[in-house]
């Protein structure tokens, strides 16, 4: 009769838990995936589906006490990893919610408030439909797949036991200036659009003062933000395939394949 000893039902549980604390916690910490509008039952256990399909693929994992104190230093690296993993895919959405913000100051939207039900705040109109729009393209471009095959590629490049380096998350830093800087470049058009607009209505206002121009401003700044919106979103699609793309080969390359 066969007998299992304490160290081989270690390995077995070793090879599912530890993928499974790292896809689960990057699934909790993903955009659209993790939004709150997703049970927490439905992640867990998507995680568990993909770690026992991925199982067979990983690398050997480390034979450890799961009741030790290895054990609980281990689980927390991989939810680290999973979470800085997930981030990135993070900074992509904010790019496109961060423009909408913009541009829903500069068009006086501000106040038009929505509940963003993903991150739980509440955003500007513009920013909440930029959001929308690019979670529908990147479902359509497969980009949660793509995403999911980089996080079980992760096993072979970061084993459980092993950290990111210094550089890798000194790139990860550098991803908030990039956040801001291409949600900025994105928005420029439409930001001097408007602030030509708004200096026409103060050089209105000095030449014709019995003009109401807090009556019509608003009105003609919203209705001119609108057509400036419809015609940056014709760029839109390609500037998110761009970014989506650098923001994947970013994760490769921390993962250290080649972008």
């Amino acid at each position: 009769m066969y007998e299992l000893s304490a160290a081989e039902l270690n390995a077995w549980f070793g090879q599912i838990w530890w993928p499974f604390v790292r896809l689960g916690s990057a699934l909790m910490a993903m955009p659209i995936i993790g939004g709150s509008s997703i049970p927490p039952q439905l992640r867990v256990g998507l995680a568990m589906m993909i770690a026992l399909l991925s199982a067979p693929l990983m690398p050997a994992m480390p034979s450890v006490d799961p009741l030790s104190l290895q054990a609980i230093v281990y689980a927390g690296q991989q939810v680290l990893i999973g979470v800085l993993l997930a981030f990135l895919l993070e900074c992509l959405f904010a790019i496109f919610t961060t423009m909408g913000q913009i541009l829903s100051m500069q068009m006086g939207l501000g106040m038009a408030m929505m509940n963003d039900p993903v991150n739980g705040v509440s955003v500007p109109a513009m920013g909440k439909y930029y959001q929308l729009y690019t979670f529908m393209l990147f479902l359509s471009l497969d980009g949660h797949l793509v995403a999911l095959e980089i996080f079980v590629r992760s096993f072979e490049i970061w084993p459980v036991g092993e950290f990111f380096s210094q550089h890798a998350l000194y790139l990860i830093i550098l991803r908030f200036g990039w956040l801001m800087g291409a949600a900025l470049l994105l928005a420029l058009p439409a930001m001097t659009a408007m602030l030509l607009v708004n200096g026409a209505f103060g050089m209105m206002n000095r030449a014709a003062p019995q003009l109401n121009v807090f009556a019509l401003g608003f009105p003609m700044t919203l209705l001119l933000g609108l057509v400036c919106l419809l015609i940056s979103n014709s760029g839109l699609p390609e500037n998110f395939v761009r970014l989506s793309s650098d923001t994947l080969d970013m994760m490769r390359l921390l993962e250290g394949g080649t972008p």
